[in-house]
C-alpha cells in the first residue's frame, strides 16, 4: 500500500510539471510587401480636376497647405495610408481606400509657418510597407 501510495505521489506530482508549457511561442512573421502595385506620387499645393498643380519638393514656411497626389494601379480594394513626417516625428496619416486601378487620390496637410525644415511623406499599404516617400523642405 505504501509503494502503492508513493507511486502515485511520484507521478501526480511529475504529471503536474510536466503539464506546464514554458516555451514561447515563435513572434509572427512580417507581412510580405505588397505585390504588383505601382505608385506614382507628387507634391503639390492644390489639385484641380483631379491633376496636381504647383508641384514641388521645396515650398516657402507660409505655404499653408500641402497635397500628396498619388496614382496607384494594382491595388484595389486596398487601404493605403499617407503618412506625413516633421524631421522624424510622424505628425499625420491618412488613411486611402482604393476602389479601382488605376486610381487616383491625394490628402491635404495644413503646414504651420513655424514647421520649416526636413519633411517627407510616405505612401504604405496596410501592412506598414512604404511603396513610396517623397522628402521635401519647408521654408528653407
Amino acid at each position: 500500500m505504501k509503494t502503492l501510495l508513493a507511486l502515485v505521489l511520484t507521478l501526480g506530482f511529475a504529471g503536474g510539471l510536466a503539464a506546464q508549457d514554458t516555451t514561447a511561442a515563435a513572434p509572427a512573421a512580417a507581412p510580405a510587401p505588397a505585390k504588383n502595385i505601382s505608385v506614382d506620387a507628387v507634391l503639390a499645393r492644390n489639385v484641380v480636376d483631379r491633376a496636381p498643380q504647383d508641384t514641388g519638393t521645396a515650398f516657402p514656411a507660409d505655404v499653408g497647405t500641402l497635397v500628396l497626389w498619388t496614382r496607384v494601379s494594382g491595388a484595389n480594394g486596398q487601404t493605403l495610408s499617407h503618412v506625413w513626417f516633421h524631421g522624424d516625428t510622424e505628425v499625420g496619416s491618412v488613411p486611402l481606400t482604393v476602389t479601382g486601378s488605376p486610381w487616383r487620390t491625394w490628402s491635404r496637410k495644413n503646414i504651420p509657418a513655424d514647421a520649416t525644415g526636413a519633411w517627407h511623406v510616405e505612401v504604405r499599404d496596410a501592412a506598414g510597407n512604404v511603396l513610396k516617400r517623397i522628402d521635401f523642405t519647408v521654408g528653407q
